[in-house]
């Protein structure tokens, strides 16, 4: 567990050489969706099947609840208002926490039918969220409700700041995982689709952010993981994309060259970066939570 493999010269002047991965807590069933909050120098992140959110607080290393119940929570992020977003699989939705703390529904239908079970979220400088929504939550009692799909597919949305949700991208069987670059032209995504296809490969594609910035364009195939699956990524302020694979955190350039590994030791969900100077890199896998000072900070 924790060592750092160069794949490209590049990659080691991303990395601290004495700074090694350190297990900050452990006890989660299934660690997911870790989101910053800078002006309380504290990390929330999502235990889904224990339906319940926690809190790290960056000061003094202490873990606490955040929220229990949490409706399944699995992704989160934080706005340009400083206010948490959440993908809940229970309720199937997607939510904002005010800044008083009190929850506001913000997508749980499309065309008059329910969504499937919300993943993953990102806020756009625009205010957009773009949010993926595929079937986990509703596969089994584990993570939320077994139910059916009443869309019957598995889109990438994207709610605008007036509140109108439309389809961005219908050509993924299982979208997870997503990142905006740090100019936001670009969006990338992960497809897990070999959870229910066996044979798909798991995939990270591109996708040109086009209509000013309202819609997607054709996507590119950025990357496929040799191991396990993709989930949750973030970009770092150079362009690099950081992300879950298997047991591991790889690292791609845009032009997709793996830069380097970081081997977890257990299934890697989620990741995001936090810190004052947003060069630790926060690691959710499995059981536990992660942090590692890199020579890069995470894309605003």
């Amino acid at each position: 567990m924790g060592d750092i493999i160069a794949h490209d010269p590049r990659f080691n002047s991303l990395i601290i050489g004495h700074a090694r991965l350190e297990t900050l807590w452990t006890g989660s069933r299934w660690a997911e969706g870790p989101a910053y909050f800078p002006a309380g120098r504290y990390l929330v992140w999502s235990d889904i099947p224990n339906d319940r959110l926690m809190r790290f607080d960056e000061t003094d290393g202490s873990v606490s609840v955040f929220r229990q119940p949490s409706g399944n929570a699995n992704g989160n992020t934080t706005d340009r208002q400083g206010r948490l977003v959440t993908c809940e699989h229970l309720h199937r939705r997607v939510t904002r926490t005010e800044h008083d703390g009190s929850i506001s529904m913000l997508a749980d239908q499309f065309e008059g039918k329910r969504l499937n079970s919300p993943n993953d979220v990102v806020v756009k400088s625009d205010g957009s969220i773009w949010f993926t929504d595929p079937t986990y939550g509703i596969d089994s009692d584990y993570e939320g409700d077994a139910a059916r799909s009443e869309i019957g597919a598995s889109f990438l949305y994207r709610l605008s700041p007036d509140g109108d949700l439309s389809v961005v991208a219908r050509d993924r069987v299982q979208p997870n995982g997503l990142a905006f670059s740090p100019d936001e032209t670009t969006l990338y995504v992960v497809d897990t689709g070999a959870s229910h296809r066996p044979g798909l490969p798991v995939t990270i594609h591109s996708y040109p952010v086009i209509d000013d910035g309202a819609a997607l364009g054709r996507p590119r195939l950025l990357a496929t993981c040799p191991k396990g699956y993709f989930d949750g990524m973030r970009c770092d302020v150079h362009g690099n994309i950081w992300t879950s694979a298997g047991q591991a955190v790889f690292c791609y350039a845009a032009d997709g060259v793996h830069l380097g590994t970081i081997e977890i030791g257990e299934i890697v969900a989620n990741l995001c970066f936090g810190g004052i100077k947003r060069n630790r890199l926060y690691v959710c896998a499995q059981t536990s939570l992660y942090g590692l000072f890199l020579n890069t900070r995470g894309a605003a």
